[in-house]
């Protein structure tokens, strides 16, 4: 039987409790769920790509039908690379779907065997979203009950490496 395989791509800038919720029920649906961050140079990032994929890595550890990985580009070629057609995107608000759609409108022009699945994040996490916790860092708000404790020490060694 062919394993069932899924990609969960975003920029995870930090990985949050939302993004784990989401991650968590994925990996109960398909056999492999690949959580890959999406590399994209223009955008100002708070953390590397290196220190996103470290922090998810941490974030999953144990989780064995679950892998962590990046990619830079079209997520169609990344997604055939990885030789499935099942995208994962969480929509938290009313505000993420007309957005989402039209990835995925345009993910299937391209790819029209790709399928994106919709996760609603569970109630207490539907304001939370990686900007939202830039944002309470940013102003060094606690977001100790927004992300794992060993992100809350990524952000604030990054905080104190930016205010030199």
């Amino acid at each position: 039987m062919k394993k069932k395989v899924a990609v969960y791509p975003g920029s995870f800038d930090p990985v949050t409790f939302g993004h784990l919720d989401i991650i968590k029920r994925a990996s109960t649906i398909f056999d492999h769920l690949i959580v890959s961050v999406f590399v994209h140079s223009a955008k100002k990032h708070m953390f590397s790509v290196e220190e996103r994929v470290a922090m998810l890595k941490t974030a999953l550890k144990g989780k064995k039908n679950v892998s962590v990985d990046c990619f830079e580009g079209l997520l169609v070629d990344y997604v055939k690379k990885k030789k499935t057609k099942v995208v994962i995107r969480g929509l938290r608000a009313i505000s993420d779907l007309d957005y989402e759609f039209q990835i995925a409108a345009a993910n299937r022009t391209l790819y029209p065997d790709i399928e994106t699945v919709f996760f609603m994040p569970r109630q207490r996490y539907t304001y939370l979203s990686s900007s939202v916790v830039r944002d309470i860092a940013h102003f060094s708000g606690d977001v100790s009950k927004l992300v794992p404790p060993h992100v809350v020490k990524a952000i604030a060694a990054r905080r104190k490496k930016d205010a030199k």
